[in-house]
């Protein structure tokens, strides 16, 4: 193990100190719901995202215009995506590639294109848009993101965005005065359950001023969860309820399709 002298640790401290950009704002942000209930027939829904831009003694007094990035990524999971090609007159899988922790819920919305926001090297290091995103996968035995442009890639985040459950509009947020803004976060039907993060970046003249974050969840309510609890909590007396009901079913249908 090689170790530092507290000198040398000190001049580490003071060069990361340095290495950070002040922050003369801060941003101040709140979403519309931070609880959002599922029930059987629910069909989707919107929240609302509202904040404002704070300025202090030390903001620059040239400082005009800002740019606002918010991501919105849900609870995470191990995914898989398959090639299927056709076969003998059939299709079947080929091949395969599983991403790793992915968000089940992904969205970036901005006031502006991306690429008018900042340079190519600051959204890819800011992770700004969907290829900019890391989205971790297995490659035989390594760990690792791909470019945007790989096949598996570009498959799972064009499946996601078809459902509704990724997606980014570079229009979405609206500044209502130079330092209020709103934008809106779209919730579809088949949203995951879970927790959410929302990232807040604003940035000036293709910089990072500053950022924050914000939360909410999604959970379920009605029969659907408390099957899923009874699940989760007592395997046992799911199984039975569950065996029981279908001898129920079964026989039921005995009785109704039952031949004189």
């Amino acid at each position: 193990m090689r170790w530092r002298t507290p000198l040398a640790i000190m001049g580490l401290v003071a060069a990361s100190v340095a290495a950070a950009p002040a922050r003369a704002e801060r941003l101040i942000v709140s979403v519309s719901n931070h609880r959002v209930t599922v029930t059987p027939n629910y069909s989707g829904g919107e929240l609302v995202l509202f904040g404002s831009v704070e300025k202090d003694d030390k903001t620059p007094a040239n400082r005009g215009n800002y740019d606002l990035v918010v991501t919105v990524s849900g609870p995470r999971a191990d995914m898989v995506t398959r090639r299927k090609e056709r076969k003998f007159g059939i299709w079947i899988n080929t091949d395969s590639r599983q991403f790793l922790q992915v968000p089940g819920y992904l969205a970036l919305f901005s006031n502006r294109p991306f690429e008018q926001i900042a340079s190519p090297e600051v959204q890819r290091r800011q992770q700004l848009g969907l290829n900019n995103v890391l989205l971790m996968q297995r490659v035989g035995p390594d760990f690792a993101d791909v470019v945007p442009n790989d096949p598996f890639r570009s498959a799972f985040v064009r499946l996601r965005s078809e459902h509704g459950l990724y997606r980014e509009a570079t229009s979405a947020v609206t500044f209502l005065t130079p330092t209020l803004f709103r934008t809106g976060i779209p919730l579809p039907a088949e949203v995951p359950i879970g927790t959410y993060n929302v990232e807040i970046k604003l940035f000036s003249d293709g910089a990072l001023v500053t950022k924050t974050d914000s939360a909410f969840e999604i959970v379920k309510i009605g029969f659907e969860q408390f099957v899923a609890t009874t699940a989760r909590q007592n395997g046992l007396v799911y199984g039975l309820v569950t065996a029981f009901m279908a001898l129920m079913t079964g026989w039921m249908a005995s009785i109704v399709f039952r031949k004189d």
